[in-house]
């Protein structure tokens, strides 16, 4: 009989200014962090987390005013990204993270590696430029229309023009001192993956990360 996969639990960070809650899966290997982009939250990653489960410990925290963690006074890449480190160093797994970001949190998973040990970065549907100025214009581009329809509802984006003025500052990372094994905006090389890969296919999406680990 085959041992049953690691149920996701649901945990915060301690500190009361700037609180993370994240899903976990799993007490072992190397850590698997999964960033949501914008208006979304950490339920967009449960399809593929199920999927990687009992091969590593997958993490999916939601960013500052998204799902069930609060707002916060700042909001900018780099405090991110260190109550980000600080989550992964809480789990005492000892082994650099592989950080996965969709979206506009292709930036941050990029700001997290270019200054806190990461394995590897991996980015999905990374936006050219800067932020869209409305909320309708971040959603049309975020292209749901590609998601399958049984997967629809793990991907809701919040409809928040204060949530997205919050964080108008991001911008795309201008160094990238890890390497990427994502698409880049205008770089050449393959054809991009699906949009919302991750979610189109969760089972290969997992796959690919699992030949990371």
């Amino acid at each position: 009989m085959q041992p049953q996969p690691p149920r996701r639990s649901t945990h915060a960070t301690n500190s009361p200014l700037n609180r993370l809650v994240y899903d976990r899966w799993g007490e072992f290997g190397r850590p698997v962090l999964l960033l949501h982009g914008l208006l979304f939250d950490r339920a967009m990653w449960w399809p593929v987390a199920a999927e990687l489960a009992g091969d590593c410990t997958v993490i999916a925290p939601d960013l500052p005013g998204h799902g069930q963690s609060p707002s916060r006074a700042d909001y900018s890449l780099e405090r991110i990204a260190e109550d980000l480190a600080g989550l992964v160093l809480g789990l005492q797994m000892h082994r650099a993270p592989i950080v996965v970001g969709h979206g506009t949190s292709a930036w941050l998973a990029l700001a997290f590696a270019d200054a806190y040990a990461t394995q590897c970065v991996l980015t999905l549907d990374e936006p050219a430029g800067c932020l869209p100025g409305t909320v309708d214009d971040l959603v049309a581009a975020a292209g749901l229309a590609a998601v399958p329809e049984h997967y629809r509802p793990f991907a809701e984006p919040r409809r928040d023009p204060a949530l997205l003025a919050a964080y108008a500052g991001w911008s795309q990372p201008p160094t990238r001192r890890l390497a990427v094994a994502g698409a880049r905006p205008g770089a050449p090389g393959p054809a991009p993956e699906r949009t919302f890969g991750h979610l189109t296919d969760p089972e290969g999406f997992a796959a690919r990360l699992r030949a990371l680990l």
